[in-house]
């Protein structure tokens, strides 16, 4: 009966045990300040942490648990609240946030429930190695070769670059599981980590063991970061930043020399110095268009050399890293664009804040080959956030099955203004500040753009509310349509056009453009006769027609609707044949 009885007590612990954790919620707390002291020792491929996080319950409950993730590669040593150690237990959890497949899990008990909104100061300690690990690619089958030269974030001798949030978990995290073999999941999860992160702040302090009387070059991709000092055997350097959320942490250490410019430095490593000067002179050639749009760099841009030349680009504020070697000379210059216009213009918004470097590699094709190569450059990226828009479109049909306010919220989860699919904030967002563009004119958005301060942007109607004052036009339906909410693309087609002579020389033709889209545009309309065309632009919103009247001096032979400039669902029907006596 009491080996009965202790079974039973048993099952109840585990079963108690499971329940927990099931109902553990990983991203109840927002980290909102690392104040963190970070030992690397190259040598022994190691990383050492010692320092303080705070916390802030931004649930709708108290909580008494909080959830601290670091890389399985690194081992909790100490958690301490008031000078006082807390009671954790350790365990291994399996996500695709870090290189390695998992994380190291700290389920920590708080002194006491921390209230809705409350804060917590923690002190932690941990310690491990960071190796060059790409367990979570190849176990989705992608070959060695490609996943190695993927995430190749590790600590070394020869070279140490470290990412954080996505790539290594170095610092704190707490998320829920993210698969990469699962759709969207990490995407999702990415997404709502730097949404809630939007705002935290970072300090560290960073030492590097060195036995050279010249170390390599330390860089860090921080909003402040002075040049590191040489103590004894290390050097150091004191490092800030003022906002996280779209910026990943990174540290890169490296026997760099160095191009220094005005507004960018380029590491390169040894043998790269033509492929590195090419690079620094593009960028120079690129400053005053990004200057003239988005106002003198606030933060010198920084370009590092990766020594794989397969290995694929990665930026995040600043810090550009990438192999100088492949770079195309012929996209150095758009590439410089994009990385130039984060130095110069920062939003904690993705939209705005990639959006805009987007924008700003199309003005930069635009200003070398003209408006078409800069159309034909968005065109290229249309593919990647069409497939999504074709799913708005298929929920923006009347089908009846679906609820009008369930409808409404995924249109707004998938807004500009909300998305985590980098598809949408990059490429689409690109597409909607060029139509701004178009609409309002340069100097109009210039000086908006200008306007924009991104500690006051509190609210998504901020940056709207700037563009909408340096203009008479209405422009909330397009904001409502592009931004607030996700209505997917406009279909533009020419309906009809009927032309008439003019009691003088010409013909006066009458165009109805239909859009069987849910997203309205003001879209270019093209009336061609022989020897020339006539362009005039017409605002056509969702599910409606758009009449215009355009007068030219020859017979009208077609009307093109969209020079492509609108992103649109099908163009394949935006040509019109005038035939019969108004054609001769």
């Amino acid at each position: 009966m009491k080996l009965r009885r202790w079974y039973f007590f048993l099952l109840c612990v585990l079963c108690a045990s499971e329940v927990n954790a099931f109902c553990l919620d990983r991203e109840a707390f927002t980290f909102t300040n690392y104040d963190l002291s970070v030992r690397i020792e190259p040598e022994q491929q190691r990383l050492g942490v010692r320092g303080k996080i705070t916390l802030r319950n931004d649930s709708a409950t108290p909580q008494k648990i909080a959830v601290l993730q670091i890389s399985s590669s690194l081992d909790w040593r100490s958690i301490r609240a008031g000078d006082k150690p807390l009671q954790f237990v350790s365990q291994s959890y399996t996500s695709d946030i870090d290189h390695t497949d998992a994380l190291s899990e700290a389920i920590v008990t708080l002194p006491q429930a921390v209230a809705p909104k409350g804060t917590v100061d923690l002190e932690i300690a941990y310690e491990g190695v960071i190796v060059l690990d790409a367990t979570r690619l190849t176990r989705i089958d992608t070959p060695e070769e490609a996943a190695r030269r993927t995430d190749w974030d590790q600590i070394s001798t020869n070279f140490t670059a470290v990412r954080g949030v996505g790539y290594v978990a170095w610092y704190p995290i707490a998320t829920e599981n993210a698969n990469l073999a699962d759709g969207n999941s990490m995407v999702e999860l990415l997404g709502r980590w730097k949404a809630r992160e939007t705002g935290s702040s970072m300090s560290l302090q960073i030492a590097v063991t060195a036995d050279e009387s010249e170390p390599p070059e330390l860089l860090v991709n921080a909003t402040t970061c002075p040049v590191a000092h040489q103590v004894q055997h290390q050097f150091v350097a004191d490092c800030t930043y003022r906002s996280l959320g779209s910026v990943v942490p990174t540290i890169v250490i490296a026997d760099y020399e160095a191009i220094d410019r005005a507004d960018i430095t380029v590491h390169f490593l040894r043998g790269h110095d033509s492929s590195a000067t090419n690079y620094a002179d593009s960028a120079e050639k690129v400053i005053p268009l990004v200057s003239d749009w988005f106002g003198t760099p606030r933060a010198k841009a920084q370009t590092a050399d990766l020594a794989d030349q397969h290995a694929p680009p990665f930026e995040s504020g600043p810090l550009l890293l990438t192999p100088l070697t492949s770079i195309d000379p012929k996209l150095a210059g758009l590439m410089a664009a994009h990385q130039l216009t984060h130095g110069a213009f920062s939003s904690p918004r993705p939209w705005i804040n990639e959006g805009l470097a987007h924008f700003a590699q199309a003005l930069y094709l635009e200003h070398q080959s003209g408006r078409q190569a800069a159309i034909d450059y968005m065109a290229l990226h249309r593919s990647g956030f069409s497939a999504v828009d074709k799913n708005k479109d298929k929920e923006n049909q009347p089908t009846g099955s679906k609820p009008e306010d369930e409808t409404g919220q995924s249109l707004l989860n998938t807004s500009l203004v909300n998305t985590s699919d980098e598809e949408l904030y990059r490429s689409k967002a690109m597409c909607v500040w060029w139509m701004l563009r178009d609409m309002i004119g340069d100097q109009p958005l210039k000086k908006a753009l200008a306007a924009y301060h991104p500690e006051q942007d509190k609210e998504p109607s901020y940056m709207p509310r700037l563009i909408q004052a340096q203009t008479q036009k209405n422009l909330e339906w397009f904001f409502d349509d592009w931004v607030y909410r996700d209505r997917g693309l406009p279909d533009f087609k020419v309906a009809s056009a009927f032309t008439r002579n003019l009691l003088s020389e010409g013909y006066m033709v009458t165009i109805t453009v239909a859009n069987s889209g849910a997203a309205g545009a003001e879209v270019p309309l093209t009336v061609k006769y022989a020897g020339g065309e006539v362009t005039k632009r017409l605002v056509v919103r969702g599910k409606s027609n758009g009449v215009i009247r355009v007068e030219v001096s020859k017979a009208p032979e077609e009307v093109v609707v969209n020079d492509s400039s609108v992103p649109e669902s099908d163009t394949t029907n935006n040509v019109f044949k005038i035939e019969g006596e108004a054609a001769k």
